[in-house]
């Protein structure tokens, strides 16, 4: 319980950049404010930093005595969301249109907080490199970190993440050995028909009839089309179609997203969806384009060894009754996936609190019921800073031990 009281001591410090990291967002690739603060931090604590990599992106490199030249990587995420905030607290955001809506700001707060105690105290042995990661939102600024050189520039064994989870009771852990989080895939479908008038549809080709029965058959997929004990989801997230009551239009387009756990069941998905989109086509005498959209992330999965390594490192910090390891994964998508490519690693979850339905008479107040993330009214605990915090340190003490 050593870290965690050492991170108690450094809570309100925590909480005022975690606060101010709230107040200003920035989005994907344009974390500048953010990067700025996070390398002013780390050069205050005589913590070598470098800038640049992914475009805003900030790595600290703290080393300690011993001879074992081993290395391990720590990653915050660092980007907000374009939600308009709902929250009316002093902390809120100031810019129109961005928040922190999936807790970035509590991530980097929480690794800068391990950043002071391993600095202050270098009781291991060996480098830790701490990583704030530009683009997580959808972006995929961890591979574009990669593609620059992440593991090339500095060279680790391992590399770690955490996520903040409402839902999951405060300072609480959950951790995975294996699929965490779900792969995505993004796509257009583009329908084209032939416009008319809404009176004579047998004079055209209707491509709103055409989409309808489109989206119904996508359910079909998951439903008959994939091993029950498979997991995955096809969702139709967009409908787009004419501009009058009048007219038939002449082409519609749709747009989803497809999650699964593995390349064979994402391969089946895709290939159904193509098959789909060339029947309907036919059936009601459209042409329809399935379009898969760049910037797919593939599923987060960890490694055993590595994951046994966080559920003591956790249970250190909040107790072993206290880190879950038969939740289920979810089916988010998260851009970590593309480290652990390169690299063992894991990817665990910290209990942001329990989650509900925000009451907007509260909206504001200090006092808030939490919210789910990507929430307009979600915000990251503050209260779980310190335990993210002695988390990290006492991860990088059991994985860089030093000789006693």
């Amino acid at each position: 319980m050593k870290s965690l009281d050492s991170a108690h001591q450094i809570r309100a410090a925590l909480q005022a950049i975690r606060r101010d990291l709230h107040a200003h967002p920035e989005l994907a690739f344009s974390e500048t404010r953010t990067a700025e603060a996070v390398a002013a931090q780390l050069a205050a604590l005589g913590i070598e930093t470098h800038r640049g990599l992914g475009g805003t992106g900030v790595v600290g490199t703290i080393r300690a005595g011993g001879d074992s030249g081993r290395a391990i990587g720590l990653r915050a995420d660092m980007d907000a969301l374009p939600i308009a905030e709902g929250n009316g607290f002093a902390h809120r955001s100031l810019h129109a249109g961005r928040m922190h809506a999936c807790g970035h700001d509590g991530h980097t707060a929480m690794l800068l907080g391990a950043a002071r105690l391993l600095a202050e105290g270098r009781d291991f042995d060996g480098t830790v490199y701490l990583i704030f990661q530009p683009a997580e939102e959808g972006a995929g600024g961890a591979r574009v970190m990669v593609e620059e050189g992440l593991f090339d520039r500095f060279p680790m064994e391992a590399i770690y993440g955490m996520h903040n989870w409402p839902g999951l009771p405060a300072g609480h852990f959950a951790v995975h050995a294996g699929p965490v989080m779900a792969g995505t895939d993004r796509f257009d479908i583009h329908i084209e028909g032939v416009g008319g008038h809404a009176a004579m549809p047998h004079q055209g080709a209707d491509p709103v009839l055409a989409g309808a029965a489109l989206v119904q058959s996508i359910q079909s997929i998951v439903a008959r089309a994939l091993d029950p004990l498979d997991s995955a989801v096809v969702s139709v997230t967009c409908f787009h179609a004419g501009d009058a009551f009048n007219v038939l239009p002449a082409c519609a387009r749709l747009s989803g997203t497809l999650r699964s756990f593995s390349a064979a069941v994402r391969e089946k998905a895709l290939a159904r969806l193509r098959a789909l989109c060339a029947g309907t086509g036919e059936a009601f005498g459209v042409r329809i384009v399935f379009a898969p959209l760049p910037g797919a992330y593939p599923p987060t999965i960890n490694t055993v060894a590595e994951a046994a390594q966080c559920v003591e490192a956790a249970a250190a910090v909040a107790g072993r009754e206290n880190v879950r390891t038969g939740e289920r994964p979810s089916m988010g998508a998260e851009d970590f996936a593309f480290y652990l490519r390169h690299r063992p690693g894991a990817y665990v979850w910290i209990g942001n609190g329990d989650a509900g339905i925000a009451d907007p008479a509260l909206a504001g107040c200090e006092r808030r019921i939490g919210a789910a993330l990507h929430n307009p009214v979600y915000d990251f605990n503050d209260d779980i800073l310190p335990v993210g915090a002695a988390y990290w340190v006492e991860l990088v003490r059991r994985l860089l031990p030093r000789e006693r």
